[in-house]
């Protein structure tokens, strides 16, 4: 779950440095290999040219890995060094790019000029030095050319504060308190002259977008008023490119996502469904007339969950999250069977790193980054299914975990799956223990990739431990009736199918029933307070970014937008639903020790509600410690951070259910 907007709790009399635990003069074995893990080259998007002939991706840049860079290799020319493209000497990040449609130049955002200013620039793939295009002040993301090439179209937020999203740490406000509202506007770069011209309405929040084959209009998702909060009802809109004038097309209930125009212009597909997450889709694939009507359902019933989609030639491609797989499939405009192309046992990502394909025109060549907990992040390219492996910057790492396999069971009329770790040097004659992973969300879902240093979980698998990764009802990868199966019922099905998932392992392998604990977070941080307080199976336990009490959230959280679809109704018309699900309600049936971590400035889970269950438990003598990180946000960025949680949470567990 993401909640976007949190007034700091200043009465917080408990904020902790958070130095790194256990300073010692010869590294663990976890220390090594987040070590290695922090070394890991981060490719963070690729790029297919129009033609299929070329590909670009983002890449640390070498001598300095602080900062992104990016790179294009010919495809025609195999085995040739790939060529960097950059507005200057290295020093700077460079990120999100953009093919122009004759697939001679790129546009991309640089930090060229200073300050964490992103600006706009273009580049000729001939070499020629890249060009300057936009002087603005602001946030600056998404550069997308217009048919003919005369034109970059960007999303840009004049004056933002901090980056956009709600990773990013809170933004902390004195005085009297008010809200100020900026939005992200839809704006064009004329490509020879460099005006920049703010295109959507000054009160219209835009998410997404995509020019209509003819370069007259934009689809795009939006809502008035606060981005961070009105994602959750944002509309599908059309928007003259000439004169801005914007009319909404759908009225649909669902969170919507990547729109995208038909070849001919008359329609545009998007993915709709129950989305906890802006960024994170998942759903069914609607179409509806460019002029406007009544959405349809083109996948209903499949059994996946679509999370991008493309138009090729006569069909819809689209990625899907299917059982814990990576899948690519197709399916008629119209409606009718999906047919799946390929599917597999890892991540797959291209544009801005999400769950996505990068096409050539005709659709006959795709890139991707391919990445799984066996091979680390490389970039691959040619037909869907057939990829051929592009670069090698990160061979020289292996694993520092144990095997990883996709275990299934049944609990109350679901087919539930998810990831088992198994520990590293496994020996089936030695009993271990077993750490549950709840995944963030709830609507999301594991699946198998090569692991950052941010809540690591494979850091438990190097320490002797098979790591439980569920994908209980809510999760995508089954259909939207699965995803949708937690509705106010937050915590009640989906702990049940965990505690299945858990009796299962325990039958089947060398798991010791008395040495289980459970840790996540955000959502799967609520799931780990909460399932302290429904049962003693779990003998220790980790929240990380947790939620106590919904009550309490909802007047702290400023995107109470996102909780009408799960709950059904605001905390102020049906208190009694967010109470039933809110674990302080339970707090006396907590007997296991429980670790607390959180960020200050967390505008996703706030601060007080981690502090409330600390509170709590240390109020009824149930052994807990909380941590709080400065100046971090949701995602917590500092690597020295995210060590301390790893081996923090490993002692907690070694402390209370012994080593593996």
């Amino acid at each position: 779950m993401r909640v976007r907007f949190w007034l700091p709790f200043a009465a917080l009399a408990i904020l902790l440095s958070a130095a790194p635990l256990f300073a010692q003069a010869r590294k663990s074995s976890v220390e090594e290999m987040i070590a290695q893990l922090s070394r890991v080259n981060t490719i963070s998007e690729v790029a297919i040219s129009p033609d299929g002939s070329r590909v670009a991706w983002v890449a640390p840049g070498q001598g300095a890995a602080a900062h992104s860079s990016i790179y294009m290799a010919d495809l025609k020319s195999p085995g040739a060094p790939p060529r960097r493209f950059a507005a200057g000497a290295t020093g700077y990040d460079e990120q999100s790019i953009a093919w122009s449609p004759d697939s001679r130049s790129i546009a991309f955002l640089s930090e060229r000029g200073g300050n964490g200013q992103l600006q706009l620039y273009v580049a000729p793939i001939a070499g020629i030095v890249a060009r300057k295009l936009t002087s603005l002040k602001g946030f600056l993301a998404d550069p997308r050319w217009s048919p003919d090439g005369k034109t970059v179209a960007i999303l840009f937020t004049e004056n933002a504060p901090r980056a956009a999203g709600p990773l990013q740490p809170a933004t902390i406000k004195h005085g009297v308190i008010e809200d100020h509202i900026y939005e992200q506007r839809l704006t064009t770069v004329d490509v020879h002259t460099g005006r920049a011209r703010q295109l959507s309405p000054a009160d219209l929040y835009v998410y997404e977008y995509d020019w209509s084959p003819d370069g007259k209009r934009f689809a795009a998702i939006a809502a008035h008023g606060d981005g961070d909060n009105n994602w959750f009802i944002a509309q599908l809109h059309t928007i003259n490119a000439t004169s801005g004038d914007t009319k909404a097309i759908s009225n649909t209930p669902l969170q919507i996502a990547v729109p995208r125009w038909s070849p001919d212009g008359s329609s545009i597909a998007f993915i709709g469904g129950l989305m906890s997450d802006a960024g994170v889709t998942g759903g069914d694939i609607f179409t509806i007339p460019a002029e406007g009507g009544e959405p349809k359902n083109i996948t209903p019933d499949m059994k996946a969950s679509a999370s991008w989609l493309d138009w090729s030639s006569n069909r819809i491609l689209f990625t899907a999250h299917v059982e814990g797989l990576s899948g690519v499939a197709s399916v008629n405009p119209s409606g009718g069977k999906v047919e799946i192309q390929w599917t597999g046992a890892e991540t797959i990502s291209a544009e801005g790193g999400s769950f996505s394909l990068s096409l050539s025109r005709d659709g006959q060549q795709s890139a991707v980054i391919r990445h799984s907990y066996s091979q680390p992040p490389e970039v691959w390219t040619g037909p869907v299914g057939a990829w051929k492996q592009i670069t090698h910057i990160n061979q020289r790492f292996h694993p520092g975990w144990g095997e990883a396999k996709s275990v299934h069971w049944t609990n109350d009329g679901f087919n539930v799956q998810g990831w088992l770790l198994y520990p590293r040097n496994y020996d089936a004659g030695r009993r271990y223990p077993m750490i549950v992973v709840v995944h963030g969300g709830p609507s999301s879902a594991v699946r198998p990739g090569w692991p950052g240093s941010f809540f690591n979980h494979t850091g438990f698998s190097n320490e002797g431990y098979f790591v439980l990764l569920p994908n209980p009802r809510g999760s995508y990868g089954q259909g939207e009736a699965f995803t949708r199966a937690n509705v106010k019922d937050f915590g009640y099905g989906d702990l049940r199918d965990i505690l299945t998932g858990v009796d299962e392992v325990v039958k089947t392998l060398p798991v010791d029933n008395d040495r289980i604990g459970i840790t996540g977070w955000s959502y799967g941080g609520f799931m780990t307070m909460w399932a302290v307080t429904q049962t003693n199976r779990f003998r220790a336990a980790a929240a990380g970014a947790g939620l106590a009490n919904w009550q309490s959230y909802y007047g702290e959280n400023g995107i109470d937008q996102w909780m009408i679809p799960f709950f059904g109704a605001s905390v102020y018309d049906d208190p009694a639903v967010y109470a039933k699900s809110a674990p302080i309600n339970f707090i006396k049936n907590v007997k296991t020790p429980t670790l607390v971590v959180v960020g200050d400035r967390d505008i996703e889970c706030p601060t007080p509600q981690s502090y409330e269950f600390w509170h709590a438990l240390k109020t009824l003598g149930v052994k807990t410690q909380l941590v709080v990180y400065e100046n971090e946000g949701h995602r917590i960025g500092k690597l020295e951070h995210r060590i301390d949680i790893i081996k923090r949470s490993i002692a907690w567990f070694n402390e209370h259910l012994g080593r593996g």
